[in-house]
């Protein structure tokens, strides 16, 4: 018995030993169960907004993403003082009037768009002196028709005067399709723009001018001890909101200009002509937000790296490395990334010499066949002319590359 029960103990230990070696034994790894391929998801059409036009535009590439009746030519009532804001900055930067200048409330001023007037004012008194910068608190916030048209004759000696300065500016924004006759924005005849062209000056007075843009956030200023609300309802509404200026006439209806930021993407909407003050703007928050839900922007190419590097003749170096000169960004509908296409358009024979910046072909992104972008591809160094020498072999070996197709020239 006393053998048995040795043999049996002996038994148990060894069989607790390999169930322990078993135990430690890593078991091998499951497969993995195939997930069912997810249908790509579509991207809706933008929602039906309150308006007679209106745009939506990414503010990182100036891309229109949505629009309706984009270049009808509309009144834009205190619209225009977005303008007169681009103007009034512009002309500080340049050191032509100054932040701090005491500018005078003339009687044209205090007549055209004081107390006594039915429209938007500052409460400016006749003859008084206000820092320039508490005028262009005044219109932005206030959106004052007295202090737009004192700025005005501040900057330029006189309303008409201000008005061809306006038309300048907006030229040089590229806005075809814009003429303005006042600062004020009060109704006149030829004084037009459309969605497209404050969508552009939106987005130059933002990147322009961040310090004076950043006014158009601020909810209320008191000038003369009255208070007044900023009318912008979307500043309340939605703390992403900061811009930019709201319209309003019987003719033109309620207008809004707005912009919004959500991490590093802006939104720029633009709204003419809509029916109420309520209308306008959530017409204006239904189109940002569906841009920052639908819409992505990529980096493609970075500045001033070589893109191409083609044959470059009778040139100091045999190649012209070609590049662009800013970030190429593109945006697109969530999901379209991978369908973009980008080409380069360059002469088959480049022939020294080159400078720096000059620009050589185009850099085009399409998406589907439809233009994305198109982008001037530059010079990235000075390609000087190569000696004697070098441009008589070269003058001989074009006779041979003349003959190429261009398409095996490219090669």
């Amino acid at each position: 018995m006393s053998l048995l029960r040795r043999t049996l103990s002996s038994l148990a230990v060894a069989a607790l030993v390999i169930g322990t070696a078993v135990a430690q034994q890593t078991p091998p790894k499951p497969t993995p169960v195939p997930r069912p391929v997810m249908p790509e998801a579509p991207v809706p059409p933008p929602p039906d907004v309150d308006g007679k036009s209106w745009v939506l535009m990414d503010y990182a590439t100036g891309q229109i993403l949505a629009s309706k009746e984009p270049d009808l030519r509309v009144e834009p009532a205190s619209i225009t003082k977005v303008m007169t804001d681009y103007v009034v900055s512009a002309e500080v930067a340049n050191g032509k009037i100054h932040m701090v200048d005491p500018v005078t409330i003339s009687e044209n001023a205090w007549r055209g768009g004081g107390a006594a007037t039915d429209g938007s004012t500052s409460f400016l008194k006749l003859n008084s002196q206000v820092p320039l910068k508490d005028l262009l608190f005044g219109m932005i916030i206030q959106s004052g028709n007295d202090a737009a048209i004192a700025l005005a004759e501040h900057t330029a000696g006189s309303e008409p005067a201000f008005a061809n300065l306006m038309n300048a500016y907006a030229k040089q924004l590229g806005m075809v399709n814009s003429n303005f006759q006042n600062a004020s924005g009060y109704p006149i005849a030829n004084h037009y723009t459309t969605a497209r062209d404050i969508a552009l000056l939106s987005r130059a007075l933002i990147h322009d001018f961040p310090e004076d843009y950043a006014i158009s956030a601020i909810k209320d200023f008191e000038w003369n001890g009255i208070k007044q609300h900023n009318r912008n309802l979307l500043l309340w509404r939605d703390q992403t909101v900061d811009g930019i200026k709201t319209g309003h006439t019987a003719a033109a209806g309620y207008c809004l200009a707005a912009s919004a930021k959500q991490g590093d993407a802006r939104m720029i909407a633009i709204v003419m002509g809509a029916s109420s003050e309520k209308a306008r703007a959530d017409s204006a928050l239904a189109l940002m937000n569906y841009g920052f839900r639908f819409y992505e922007t990529h980096k493609l190419y970075d500045a001033n790296k070589p893109l191409a590097t083609p044959r470059l003749w009778k040139g100091k170096d045999n190649q012209l490395p070609l590049g662009v000169s800013d970030n190429v960004l593109v945006t697109v509908k969530r999901g379209d990334y991978d369908k973009l296409k980008a080409t380069m358009d360059v002469p088959v024979t480049l022939i020294a010499p080159f400078t720096k910046g000059q620009q050589v072909g185009t850099l085009r992104v399409t998406l589907d066949g439809q233009p994305v972008q198109n982008v001037p591809l530059v010079a990235l160094a000075d390609a000087p002319q190569g000696g004697f020498f070098a441009r008589l072999w070269d003058s001989i070996m074009l006779w041979f590359h003349s003959d190429k197709k261009p398409d095996e020239a490219k090669k």
